[in-house]
């Protein structure tokens, strides 16, 4: 199984729609989102998805009675810090990465997922995966990106947008 991920689209809506095109093409039929949407109109982009996007808020996510109810049908948006398992592995989601890479984290955890820092970096500590798909808005450092996941090797594709 394999599993989207994406952070900080910062409702760039021309790359929301790359994403998801690249995540269709490639069979993906969940994405994990690490959160920063920013307003409730950039989840219309994500509808053409032809799966399930699991979320949590990021820091800039202010309207988020709005973004919740604009992503009913998508998705859920869930508060800082959510677990769920995808195939046999345990996921952890957040944007701020405070305590990532702590034992206990490392010990429960077979990905760890990011965003907040808008720079994308995969990091294998143990037999855990920390990663930040980077910022697929685009507009602080200018290099769009987002990732895949392959949850059976834990290997993970950094892609430019």
């Amino acid at each position: 199984m394999k599993l989207g991920l994406i952070a900080d689209t910062h409702d760039n809506i021309p790359n929301i729609r790359k994403a998801i095109k690249i995540f269709n093409e490639t069979g993906i039929r969940l994405i994990a989102h690490a959160g920063d949407f920013i307003a409730p109109f950039s989840a219309k982009e994500f509808k053409a998805f032809k799966g399930k996007i699991i979320s949590v808020f990021g820091n800039c996510d202010g309207e988020k009675k709005g973004l919740k109810e604009a992503f009913k049908g998508i998705g859920e948006i869930y508060e800082e810090g959510f677990s769920f398992r995808a195939g046999r592995r345990h996921i952890f989601l957040t944007h701020v990465p405070d305590n990532l890479e702590s034992d206990s984290m490392i010990k429960e955890y077979d990905l760890l997922i990011f965003g907040h820092t808008h720079k994308a970096e995969v990091k294998k500590i143990g037999g855990s995966v920390i990663v930040n798909p980077g910022e697929a808005g685009g507009w602080l450092y200018g290099k769009a990106t987002i990732a895949i996941a392959d949850l059976e090797s834990l290997s993970v594709k950094i892609i430019s947008l």
